[in-house]
């Protein structure tokens, strides 16, 4: 079975519009720059031009990893009411340092250093179908922390 990308439309819409960026207008850059290096001379000891092409192969490399994600997505609609925590919905919980709020979303746009929790992760895994008032277990580095849903929100 091929992996699902679970995200929102707006974070699939950044991603098409960046796989297009990088087919017509960076491909176009990185081209022009591979041919200016060659015009150096000598390829076997050209910086200038193993650069371009390292640069070259990061691209496709990018390019292909977008055409993946975008071919196996699935969007999440985050419009649906409900009384568990799932993909789009906003959670405070309380736990050892205190109440915190996280949103919950696909893989591919966590930012947890600003709030925005995987579903993937071991906390966005311990939080998805709990409802307000659960306590969930999350096995981290220093032992088993438990934190209390307090409010769901989408």
């Amino acid at each position: 079975m091929e992996k699902e990308y679970k995200m929102s439309q707006a974070r699939a819409d950044e991603l098409q519009e960046e796989l297009n960026y990088l087919k017509t207008t960076r491909s176009d850059e990185v081209a022009e720059q591979i041919k200016v290096a060659r015009g150096f001379g000598d390829l076997s000891e050209n910086s200038e031009y193993d650069e371009a092409k390292n640069e070259q192969g990061k691209l496709y490399s990018r390019i292909a990893e977008l055409e993946e994600i975008l071919q196996h997505v699935v969007i999440v609609d985050e419009s649906s009411s409900t009384d568990v925590v799932a993909i789009g919905c906003k959670v405070t919980v309380k736990g050892p340092a205190g109440e915190a709020a996280y949103s919950i979303v696909g893989s591919q746009e966590a930012d947890p250093m600003h709030g925005i929790i995987s579903e993937e992760s071991p906390f966005g895994k311990a939080l998805i179908g709990a409802k307000e008032g659960d306590t969930v277990s999350v096995e981290a580095p220093q032992g088993i922390i438990n934190y209390t849903v307090l409010k769901i929100e989408r």
